[in-house]
């Protein structure tokens, strides 16, 4: 894929560039920076065991709650450009430190994370701009979700108002289902996170992925990715942070963009400068395609998991001056990212339990793989103290690979995945069902 871009032919400094997070999808975004020439170093904080397994790259041990000791570790690598990969850290207002310590970051405020960290005060924002989406009621306590429970025709996806690591979604078969989910959320299921809850009508269509690099007024869209954020094959199962991906989404037609872009994406972004949000970073637009057209399901404020692993080797040399050009507002209507030649998917491997309980710290062993086009980002991994690779997370591994249709690229996906072994790992083998010609579909 190539990216049209004005600064990728004038001189910038972007020698050392950082990247705050530690899971798979810092590690794609890092293989997707390290591939410009003009890039030397690229540090991730923590960053996991296959960090420095890409090129130019190096972890550092530092914990960025620390102000103190992160600013002189930041200047001391004279460091270009951060980009903060996790909403937390953009939750708790890091992107506008840094910033007031003069480094471009690429990566919103905590004005603009709210978007994310607030389901409410993000279905509000989407009413006040007159953006598509389910109607929607925020309550405050458990007599107040069982009036509207019980007063509604139908069941209602309940979700804790905070950050939940994407685990904070009900989507309920029955009106029994809906009380015991609200009232596990009020009972501290999430913590703070669900001191409110807000209740969703039901909607009904194909998901989809939808991501906006932003300066603050202009924007340019990634390729288009379709998630499986459901446990279990046949979209089955609890909801998790997703268990595999792939991009571009053919269901999203040129006609589909335009009324995307004119309905959710502008609107978005108009309303965020209403707001007096000065929004450097992605915004992800997780959407339904429902029969009276897309509707917004949830923003986020940072890169999708994984659907970045999969976008990001469609990716560029130039990839990164568009990110240093949003972090300092200099996007030009000229920079747009071309439609890609090639497809790309990805198959995550996870530990037997997620996303509940499961256990950590089992040994990985890789075999032969075909890294023809594919690609191996660690998502949650550690090393023994004598090196070897260990499982430190629910996700493991994100296996992605691509080619010029889906069947090849889920092929040559699951091939690398037989090579993959740890106690208990666990796959779904119908992740791209719906673009794989080859797919059995008694499965």
């Amino acid at each position: 894929m190539s990216i049209n871009s004005t600064s990728s032919k004038t001189v910038t400094k972007l020698e050392n560039v950082l990247i705050i997070g530690n899971g798979g999808r810092e590690n794609s975004l890092a293989w997707a920076i390290q591939k410009n020439k003009i890039v030397k170093q690229v540090y991730l904080i923590p960053g996991n065991a296959g960090s420095e397994r890409i090129n130019k790259c190096e972890r550092i041990k530092i914990d960025i709650r620390n102000k103190n000791e992160l600013i002189e570790k930041l200047y001391f690598l004279k460091i270009d450009l951060i980009v903060i990969g996790p909403e937390i850290p953009l939750a708790d207002g890091l992107a506008d430190f840094l910033r007031e310590k003069d480094f471009k970051v690429f990566g919103p405020g905590r004005d603009g994370a709210k978007l994310e960290y607030s389901k409410s005060w993000a279905k509000e924002f989407m009413r006040d701009a007159n953006i598509p989406t389910a109607n929607f009621w925020k309550v405050n306590s458990q007599e107040e979700a069982r009036k509207i429970i019980q007063s509604s025709s139908f069941p209602l996806v309940v979700k804790a108002d905070g950050l939940a690591s994407g685990k904070g979604v009900f989507i309920p078969d029955s009106k029994d289902e809906c009380f015991r989910a609200a009232e596990s959320i009020f009972n501290g299921k999430f913590g703070n996170s669900g001191n409110v809850v807000v209740l969703e009508e039901k909607i009904q269509g194909p998901e989809v992925s939808v991501f906006a690099l932003c300066d603050g007024k202009r924007y340019v869209l990634l390729p288009t990715a379709q998630d499986h954020k459901r446990l279990n094959e046949n979209d089955k199962g609890p909801n998790t942070g997703g268990m595999g991906a792939y991009s571009p989404a053919p269901l999203i037609t040129e006609d589909y963009l335009k009324i995307i872009i004119k309905e959710i994406i502008e609107p978005t972004i108009d309303e965020l400068n209403k707001k007096n949000i000065d929004y450097k970073g992605v915004i992800y637009f997780g959407l339904m395609i429902t029969k009276s057209g897309p509707k917004v399901i949830e923003y986020n404020c940072r890169f999708g998991d994984p659907e970045c692993q999969t976008i990001m080797p469609l990716m560029d040399q130039n990839f990164v001056f568009l990110l240093e050009k949003c972090s300092m507002g200099n996007l030009t209507y000229d920079d747009k990212i071309e439609a890609p030649n090639k497809v790309s998917g990805c198959v995550i491997a996870a530990s037997k339990g997620y996303p509940h309980k499961y256990k950590i710290g089992l040994p990985i062993k890789i075999g032969k793989i075909d890294s023809s086009d594919c690609q191996i980002f660690d998502s949650g991994t550690c090393l023994s103290k004598n090196g070897e690779l260990l499982t430190d997370g629910g996700r493991v591994l994100s296996i992605v690979c691509q080619d010029k249709d889906f069947d090849m690229v889920f092929e040559k996906a699951y091939k690398n995945l037989k090579e993959v072994d740890f106690d208990g790992i666990y796959f779904r083998n119908d992740i791209g069902h719906q673009v794989r010609k080859n797919f059995p579909k008694e499965n």
